[in-house]
């Protein structure tokens, strides 16, 4: 068993990053600069983007905080949304979610410029990803690619089930895993929650990606030995004994399911690191692409 090291990989990747932004200084070029947007002050939140803005000074990047209140009308966003989309010195920038229930998260996605758009949820990317076109991809499921790439893990041919179908996780990794390339051609089972009898599934599956948010969903008999497991979990459980007062919680039931691997990643620590160091590399794609 071969543990997945996301935070390794993620500040190996934030050095070379950080190496190129460097080089275009030196050539006269300007930094790229990267702007989120955080309406209300939902404490996840906050910490996820505390950490994004942290990420940029690392690698040299200019960075905007845009802080709005969680009253904010949907129109006043839009409007916001398009200052950012008309402001020529931004690269590219996200909309933290969730928003507000008031506010239609379609429409706010919809209406961010797809050339600026370094989350990858606009339809534009995904559909320009699907086709296997130049597109920003959804920085988990690029994370994902980039851990099973730089651990040389082969994956062609082989069965790949993905339980959760979102379209920020589980639908972009199942395409990307199943296209032709140097981290793809596998076969590709995408489960859910109307999926039937998915232990008899996984039981068959070479790797299994879990993002279905429910803590330690799936247990060592759901999985074959020297089974490759991405946990994609990120769940805050109370814990009373904790100086937080909760501990962080993936799919997987790490401790029982890791010695049956032959490679896995931890919560925390293994997709996480790579999702916001993915984020970096799309603004910096954004950058050299305009």
């Amino acid at each position: 068993m071969q543990i997945l090291d996301g935070k390794k990989t993620a500040q190996d990747l934030k050095n070379e990053i950080q190496a190129e932004v460097s080089k275009m200084k030196a050539e006269g070029k300007r930094e790229p600069h990267l702007a989120a947007v955080l309406v209300g002050n939902d404490g996840a939140s906050l910490t996820y983007v505390g950490s994004k803005v942290r990420s940029c000074e690392q690698v040299g990047f200019q960075s905007t905080l845009v802080r709005l209140e969680d009253s904010i009308s949907e129109e006043a966003l839009l409007e916001e949304i398009a200052k950012l989309n008309a402001d020529r010195s931004i690269d590219g920038y996200i909309v933290q979610l969730p928003l507000p229930k008031h506010i239609n998260e379609e429409r706010i996605l919809m209406a961010v410029d797809p050339v600026k758009d370094v989350d990858g949820f606009h339809p534009s990317n995904f559909g320009k990803m699907a086709l296997e076109m130049q597109a920003f991809i959804p920085a988990t499921p690029f994370g994902i690619v980039e851990l099973l790439k730089r651990y040389q893990i082969d994956i062609q041919g082989k069965e790949c089930v993905v339980i959760g179908r979102s379209h920020i996780v589980g639908r972009p990794i199942s395409i990307l895993l199943s296209q032709k390339g140097e981290v793809g051609n596998a076969t590709v089972t995408l489960t859910h929650s109307r999926s039937k009898n998915i232990e008899q599934l996984t039981r068959k599956a070479d790797i299994v990606i879990s993002a279905l948010g429910i803590p330690e969903f799936l247990k060592a008999d759901m999985v074959k030995d020297g089974a490759i497991v991405i946990d994609v979990g990120i769940t805050r459980v109370p814990d009373e004994t904790h100086p937080k007062g909760y501990r962080i919680k993936g799919d997987v039931d790490f401790e029982n399911v890791a010695p049956k691997t032959s490679f896995i990643t931890p919560v925390p620590g293994g997709v996480g690191p790579m999702t916001i160091a993915m984020l970096l590399k799309n603004t910096l794609l954004a950058s050299q692409w305009r």
